[in-house]
Protein backbone atom coordinates (compact mmCIF):
# COMPACT_ATOMS: atom_id res chain seq x y z
CA UNK A 1 0.00 0.00 0.00
CA UNK A 2 1.21 3.72 -0.90
CA UNK A 3 1.01 5.37 2.25
CA UNK A 4 0.87 9.60 1.82
CA UNK A 5 -1.07 12.67 1.64
CA UNK A 6 1.50 14.90 0.53
CA UNK A 7 0.39 16.64 -2.83
CA UNK A 8 3.52 14.50 -5.13
CA UNK A 9 1.82 11.21 -3.35
CA UNK A 10 -1.07 12.63 -4.61
CA UNK A 11 -0.05 13.00 -8.24
CA UNK A 12 1.59 9.67 -8.05
CA UNK A 13 -1.58 7.53 -7.17
CA UNK A 14 -3.03 9.69 -9.79
CA UNK A 15 -0.76 9.03 -12.68
CA UNK A 16 -1.16 4.94 -11.44
CA UNK A 17 -4.65 5.22 -11.89
CA UNK A 18 -4.30 7.02 -15.41
CA UNK A 19 -2.18 4.41 -16.49
CA UNK A 20 -3.43 0.92 -14.72
CA UNK A 21 -6.54 1.62 -17.69
CA UNK A 22 -3.42 0.44 -19.80
CA UNK A 23 -1.39 -2.21 -21.40
CA UNK A 24 1.54 -0.36 -21.88
CA UNK A 25 4.77 -1.16 -20.82
CA UNK A 26 5.67 1.35 -17.71
CA UNK A 27 9.31 1.94 -16.38
CA UNK A 28 8.89 3.45 -13.14
CA UNK A 29 12.19 5.21 -11.94
CA UNK A 30 13.00 6.23 -8.32
CA UNK A 31 15.81 5.75 -5.26
CA UNK A 32 16.24 2.41 -3.83
CA UNK A 33 14.31 1.98 -0.94
CA UNK A 34 11.33 3.95 -2.37
CA UNK A 35 8.70 1.96 -3.13
CA UNK A 36 9.17 1.26 -7.20
CA UNK A 37 7.71 -2.01 -6.63
CA UNK A 38 4.92 -0.84 -4.30
CA UNK A 39 3.79 1.26 -7.28
CA UNK A 40 4.35 -2.01 -9.82
CA UNK A 41 1.75 -3.52 -7.61
CA UNK A 42 -0.54 -0.80 -6.80
CA UNK A 43 -0.65 -0.58 -11.07
CA UNK A 44 -1.57 -4.35 -11.65
CA UNK A 45 -3.87 -4.03 -8.81
CA UNK A 46 -5.94 -1.67 -10.10
CA UNK A 47 -5.51 -2.99 -13.79
CA UNK A 48 -8.21 -5.30 -15.66
CA UNK A 49 -5.32 -7.70 -15.21
CA UNK A 50 -5.23 -7.64 -11.51
CA UNK A 51 -6.69 -11.42 -11.18
CA UNK A 52 -3.64 -12.47 -13.36
CA UNK A 53 -0.49 -13.08 -11.26
CA UNK A 54 2.48 -10.71 -10.78
CA UNK A 55 5.87 -11.97 -11.03
CA UNK A 56 8.82 -9.81 -9.70
CA UNK A 57 12.42 -10.54 -11.00
CA UNK A 58 15.42 -8.89 -9.63
CA UNK A 59 17.74 -8.36 -12.55
CA UNK A 60 20.72 -7.35 -10.92
CA UNK A 61 20.46 -11.51 -9.53
CA UNK A 62 19.93 -12.86 -12.85
CA UNK A 63 22.66 -15.47 -13.86
CA UNK A 64 24.11 -13.93 -17.40
CA UNK A 65 24.08 -17.94 -18.52
CA UNK A 66 20.76 -19.04 -17.13
CA UNK A 67 18.62 -15.43 -18.52
CA UNK A 68 17.13 -16.98 -20.95
CA UNK A 69 16.04 -20.14 -19.12
CA UNK A 70 14.64 -17.94 -16.24
CA UNK A 71 13.02 -15.44 -18.25
CA UNK A 72 11.82 -17.30 -20.91
CA UNK A 73 11.93 -21.08 -19.53
CA UNK A 74 13.74 -24.57 -20.29
CA UNK A 75 12.12 -27.69 -22.08
CA UNK A 76 12.31 -31.07 -20.74
CA UNK A 77 16.04 -33.37 -20.88
CA UNK A 78 17.34 -29.88 -22.67
CA UNK A 79 20.32 -31.37 -20.59
CA UNK A 80 21.13 -34.03 -18.59
CA UNK A 81 18.97 -33.81 -15.39
CA UNK A 82 17.22 -30.49 -16.20
CA UNK A 83 13.36 -30.83 -15.92
CA UNK A 84 11.36 -28.28 -18.23
CA UNK A 85 9.98 -25.30 -16.48
CA UNK A 86 8.31 -21.80 -17.61
CA UNK A 87 10.02 -18.60 -17.76
CA UNK A 88 9.13 -15.43 -15.80
CA UNK A 89 7.03 -14.54 -19.01
CA UNK A 90 5.01 -17.22 -19.37
CA UNK A 91 4.52 -17.26 -15.92
CA UNK A 92 3.13 -13.99 -16.16
CA UNK A 93 0.72 -14.65 -18.33
CA UNK A 94 -2.48 -12.90 -18.54
CA UNK A 95 -1.15 -10.32 -15.46
CA UNK A 96 2.37 -8.44 -14.84
CA UNK A 97 5.63 -9.61 -15.05
CA UNK A 98 7.85 -6.48 -12.65
CA UNK A 99 11.02 -6.53 -13.91
CA UNK A 100 13.08 -4.82 -11.06
CA UNK A 101 16.54 -2.95 -11.53
CA UNK A 102 16.50 -3.35 -15.42
CA UNK A 103 19.41 -0.94 -15.53
CA UNK A 104 21.56 -3.90 -13.99
CA UNK A 105 20.93 -5.98 -17.33
CA UNK A 106 24.14 -6.80 -19.36
CA UNK A 107 23.76 -5.66 -23.09
CA UNK A 108 23.72 -9.15 -24.36
CA UNK A 109 20.47 -9.60 -21.51
CA UNK A 110 19.31 -6.33 -23.25
CA UNK A 111 19.20 -7.88 -26.34
CA UNK A 112 17.34 -10.96 -25.26
CA UNK A 113 14.92 -8.90 -23.37
CA UNK A 114 14.40 -6.63 -26.82
CA UNK A 115 13.24 -9.96 -28.62
CA UNK A 116 10.77 -10.49 -26.66
CA UNK A 117 9.03 -7.18 -25.79
CA UNK A 118 9.10 -6.34 -29.57
CA UNK A 119 6.61 -9.21 -30.60
CA UNK A 120 5.55 -10.99 -26.97
CA UNK A 121 6.57 -13.89 -28.35
CA UNK A 122 9.04 -16.58 -25.85
CA UNK A 123 11.06 -19.40 -27.55
CA UNK A 124 11.97 -21.78 -24.19
CA UNK A 125 15.71 -23.06 -24.30
CA UNK A 126 16.12 -25.89 -26.56
CA UNK A 127 13.20 -25.44 -27.48
CA UNK A 128 11.70 -25.73 -31.40
CA UNK A 129 8.78 -23.08 -31.70
CA UNK A 130 7.64 -19.88 -30.40
CA UNK A 131 4.81 -19.24 -27.98
CA UNK A 132 2.99 -15.93 -27.94
CA UNK A 133 2.59 -14.70 -24.31
CA UNK A 134 0.19 -11.72 -22.81
CA UNK A 135 1.70 -10.07 -20.37
CA UNK A 136 2.45 -6.84 -19.06
CA UNK A 137 5.77 -5.69 -18.47
CA UNK A 138 6.66 -2.40 -15.58
CA UNK A 139 10.38 -2.49 -15.42
CA UNK A 140 11.70 -0.74 -12.20
CA UNK A 141 15.71 1.35 -11.90
CA UNK A 142 17.46 3.28 -9.46
CA UNK A 143 19.73 4.53 -12.21
CA UNK A 144 19.16 7.54 -14.77
CA UNK A 145 18.47 5.15 -18.02
CA UNK A 146 19.27 8.15 -20.70
CA UNK A 147 22.46 8.94 -18.61
CA UNK A 148 23.53 5.14 -19.15
CA UNK A 149 22.58 5.20 -22.94
CA UNK A 150 24.77 8.47 -23.83
CA UNK A 151 27.61 6.75 -21.95
CA UNK A 152 26.98 3.04 -23.83
CA UNK A 153 25.71 1.39 -21.23
CA UNK A 154 22.31 0.96 -22.12
CA UNK A 155 20.55 -0.26 -25.61
CA UNK A 156 18.75 2.83 -26.38
CA UNK A 157 16.36 0.98 -28.65
CA UNK A 158 15.43 -1.35 -25.14
CA UNK A 159 15.43 2.01 -23.17
CA UNK A 160 12.83 3.82 -25.72
CA UNK A 161 10.50 0.41 -25.68
CA UNK A 162 10.12 0.72 -21.97
CA UNK A 163 10.41 4.07 -21.83
CA UNK A 164 6.93 5.11 -23.08
CA UNK A 165 5.12 5.80 -19.92
CA UNK A 166 7.39 7.08 -17.06
CA UNK A 167 6.35 6.93 -13.48
CA UNK A 168 8.76 8.59 -10.66
CA UNK A 169 9.00 7.80 -7.22
CA UNK A 170 9.74 10.59 -4.94
CA UNK A 171 12.50 10.31 -2.25
CA UNK A 172 11.54 10.11 1.28
CA UNK A 173 13.16 13.55 1.85
CA UNK A 174 10.84 15.08 -0.80
CA UNK A 175 7.96 14.15 0.54
CA UNK A 176 8.84 14.29 4.57
CA UNK A 177 5.07 15.81 5.65
CA UNK A 178 4.22 11.71 5.03
CA UNK A 179 6.17 10.34 7.61
CA UNK A 180 3.96 10.84 10.65
CA UNK A 181 1.69 8.70 8.36
CA UNK A 182 4.04 6.12 7.43
CA UNK A 183 5.32 5.66 11.20
CA UNK A 184 1.61 5.44 12.84
CA UNK A 185 1.40 2.82 9.25
CA UNK A 186 4.53 0.38 10.57
CA UNK A 187 3.47 0.75 14.12
CA UNK A 188 0.32 -0.55 13.23
CA UNK A 189 1.57 -3.34 11.41
CA UNK A 190 3.58 -4.45 14.33
CA UNK A 191 1.00 -4.07 17.29
CA UNK A 192 0.44 -7.40 17.58
CA UNK A 193 4.16 -8.07 18.93
CA UNK A 194 4.01 -4.57 20.73
CA UNK A 195 2.05 -1.70 21.08
CA UNK A 196 4.15 1.59 20.77
CA UNK A 197 3.11 5.42 21.04
CA UNK A 198 6.11 8.06 19.53
CA UNK A 199 7.38 10.92 21.64
CA UNK A 200 6.97 14.37 19.54
CA UNK A 201 10.63 14.79 19.68
CA UNK A 202 10.67 11.29 17.63
CA UNK A 203 8.73 12.79 14.92
CA UNK A 204 11.46 15.82 15.03
CA UNK A 205 13.99 13.39 14.74
CA UNK A 206 12.51 11.48 11.81
CA UNK A 207 11.27 14.61 9.83
CA UNK A 208 14.43 16.15 9.97
CA UNK A 209 16.83 13.20 9.11
CA UNK A 210 17.56 13.15 5.07
CA UNK A 211 16.80 9.17 4.82
CA UNK A 212 18.74 7.86 2.49
CA UNK A 213 17.40 4.66 2.08
CA UNK A 214 13.98 6.49 1.99
CA UNK A 215 10.83 4.04 3.29
CA UNK A 216 13.12 0.77 3.65
CA UNK A 217 14.97 2.68 5.67
CA UNK A 218 12.18 3.91 7.77
CA UNK A 219 10.45 0.52 8.32
CA UNK A 220 13.65 -1.27 9.32
CA UNK A 221 14.18 1.85 11.70
CA UNK A 222 10.82 1.33 13.41
CA UNK A 223 11.44 -2.63 13.60
CA UNK A 224 14.66 -2.02 15.51
CA UNK A 225 12.76 0.48 17.64
CA UNK A 226 9.67 -2.47 18.34
CA UNK A 227 12.40 -4.57 19.05
CA UNK A 228 14.41 -2.76 21.27
CA UNK A 229 12.38 0.11 23.15
CA UNK A 230 12.65 0.78 26.66
CA UNK A 231 9.23 1.65 26.91
CA UNK A 232 5.11 1.99 25.41
CA UNK A 233 6.24 5.69 24.61
CA UNK A 234 9.30 5.82 21.90
CA UNK A 235 11.78 8.34 22.86
CA UNK A 236 15.09 10.09 20.86
CA UNK A 237 17.72 7.35 22.55
CA UNK A 238 15.56 4.15 21.26
CA UNK A 239 16.58 5.79 17.95
CA UNK A 240 19.77 4.24 16.27
CA UNK A 241 22.65 6.81 16.94
CA UNK A 242 22.75 7.39 12.91
CA UNK A 243 19.79 8.59 12.41
CA UNK A 244 19.30 11.06 15.58
CA UNK A 245 22.82 12.20 16.61
CA UNK A 246 22.36 15.25 13.93
CA UNK A 247 19.30 16.63 15.33
CA UNK A 248 19.19 16.15 19.26
CA UNK A 249 19.98 19.53 20.02
CA UNK A 250 16.81 20.39 18.06
CA UNK A 251 13.91 18.50 19.97
CA UNK A 252 12.23 18.45 23.14
CA UNK A 253 9.71 16.02 24.29
CA UNK A 254 6.17 17.28 24.57
CA UNK A 255 3.81 14.78 25.20
CA UNK A 256 0.53 16.99 24.48
CA UNK A 257 1.94 18.30 21.25
CA UNK A 258 -1.12 18.38 18.65
CA UNK A 259 -0.30 15.63 16.46
CA UNK A 260 -1.97 16.60 12.98
CA UNK A 261 -0.52 16.58 9.70
CA UNK A 262 -0.56 20.18 9.66
CA UNK A 263 0.82 20.56 13.40
CA UNK A 264 3.98 18.17 11.88
CA UNK A 265 4.73 20.50 8.84
CA UNK A 266 4.52 23.20 10.97
CA UNK A 267 7.29 22.00 12.89
CA UNK A 268 9.38 21.31 10.25
CA UNK A 269 8.91 24.49 8.70
CA UNK A 270 10.67 25.72 11.89
CA UNK A 271 13.18 23.31 11.71
CA UNK A 272 13.76 24.31 8.33
CA UNK A 273 13.97 28.04 8.58
CA UNK A 274 16.67 27.40 12.19
CA UNK A 275 18.76 25.50 9.06
CA UNK A 276 18.58 28.86 7.11
CA UNK A 277 19.58 30.84 10.63
CA UNK A 278 16.44 32.70 10.70
CA UNK A 279 16.16 33.69 6.74
CA UNK A 280 12.62 33.43 5.66
CA UNK A 281 13.71 34.02 1.72
CA UNK A 282 15.95 31.21 1.68
CA UNK A 283 13.91 28.71 4.04
CA UNK A 284 10.81 29.54 1.30
CA UNK A 285 13.59 28.36 -2.16
CA UNK A 286 14.62 25.34 0.44
CA UNK A 287 10.58 24.26 0.67
CA UNK A 288 9.35 25.45 -1.96
CA UNK A 289 6.76 27.38 -1.03
CA UNK A 290 5.24 30.97 -1.06
CA UNK A 291 6.03 33.90 1.70
CA UNK A 292 2.82 33.70 2.39
CA UNK A 293 2.41 29.75 3.31
CA UNK A 294 5.41 30.29 5.51
CA UNK A 295 4.01 32.80 7.72
CA UNK A 296 1.09 30.84 8.03
CA UNK A 297 2.92 27.66 8.91
CA UNK A 298 4.75 30.13 11.63
CA UNK A 299 1.17 31.80 13.03
CA UNK A 300 -0.53 28.05 13.23
CA UNK A 301 3.37 27.63 15.70
CA UNK A 302 2.34 30.41 17.55
CA UNK A 303 -0.70 29.07 19.33
CA UNK A 304 1.34 25.70 20.40
CA UNK A 305 2.71 26.07 23.41
CA UNK A 306 5.32 23.17 22.83
CA UNK A 307 6.55 24.20 19.49
CA UNK A 308 10.54 23.73 19.43
CA UNK A 309 12.57 26.54 20.48
CA UNK A 310 14.87 28.14 18.07
CA UNK A 311 17.70 26.12 17.92
CA UNK A 312 21.27 27.17 18.80
CA UNK A 313 23.56 26.30 15.78
CA UNK A 314 24.27 22.42 16.36
CA UNK A 315 28.04 21.06 15.89
CA UNK A 316 26.87 19.21 13.08
CA UNK A 317 24.24 19.96 10.76
CA UNK A 318 23.20 18.50 7.31
CA UNK A 319 22.66 21.38 4.69
CA UNK A 320 18.73 22.40 4.24
CA UNK A 321 18.43 21.10 0.81
CA UNK A 322 19.86 17.61 1.99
Amino acid sequence: MLVGESLVMQELRARIGRVAGTSFTVLVEGESGSGKELVARSIHAHSHRRRGPFVAVNCAALVETLIEAELFGIEDRTATGVKGRKGKFELAHEGTLFLDEVADMSLTAQAKLLRVLQDMTVERVGGVSMQMVDTRVIAATNRRLHAMVEAGKFRADLYYRLGGVELYVPPLRDRREDIPLLVDHFLAMHRRARSLSVSSAVYEVLLAYSWPGNVRQLARVLERVVALALGPVVSVDDLPADVSEEHRELVVDAPGFDGSLRAWNCRYVRLVLDRCKGNKRRACEVLDISYHTLQGHLDYQKDDPTSPPRAVEPRRFAEAAS
